[in-house]
């Protein structure tokens, strides 16, 4: 067996243990169904690794449908801890000129091969248990508010989930963001 073979072996094997523990999480979805479907899709494989290398501890939280897809995202606790302290997008990184984050939250998600979720996903997330309570995501942004120079994220605080707004240039060490990946 390849070291790249022995490292997706261990991966499914940690993907599958976490998808037994959360099974609320992907209610009437089996295990199986979620097999074939990366054997179906293997590039998918890496982009997992990705996720999980970067603090996400990606999960499925829907699946199925017409399609037979799956979607994956980060469920770890607090928004990935190696996903923080980057600005919405290349065009905010770019209008900054001081104090410049290493990268974007856009930008990075997409060289990962996955989406920001939106807020309908976040919302799909909370739905499914209690996520950031100490640090806040980026969200995928309407262009319209994009284009008038903000972004929005979400966290939870006092047994809510809130959607807010900030300058799409700003970046806290307690700001990242979650991916969804479907497969």
């Amino acid at each position: 067996m390849t070291a790249q073979a022995r490292e997706h072996h261990l991966l499914l094997q940690l993907l599958e243990t976490r998808f037994q523990q959360h099974m609320p999480r992907h209610a009437g979805l089996a295990w199986k169904a979620v097999l074939d479907r990366l054997a179906a899709h293997p590039e998918a494989i890496t982009v997992l690794a990705d996720m999980e290398e970067t603090g996400g501890e990606p999960d499925v939280i829907g699946g199925a449908g017409p399609a037979g897809r799956v979607l994956f995202c980060d469920c770890s606790a607090e928004s990935p801890a190696k996903r923080r302290s980057l600005c919405y997008d290349g065009a905010a990184l770019a209008a900054r000129k001081e104090s410049r984050p290493e990268g974007s939250a856009v930008e990075t998600a997409a060289a990962m091969g996955i989406a920001l979720l939106t807020e309908e996903q976040y919302r799909q997330l909370q739905a499914l248990g209690e996520f950031d309570l100490k640090t806040s995501s980026w969200i995928a942004t309407p262009p319209e508010v994009r284009k008038l120079g903000g972004a929005l994220f979400c966290d939870r605080r006092y047994g809510r989930v809130f959607t807010y707004h900030n300058g799409a240039q700003s970046y806290y060490a307690a700001r990242g963001f979650r991916g969804a990946l479907h497969v």
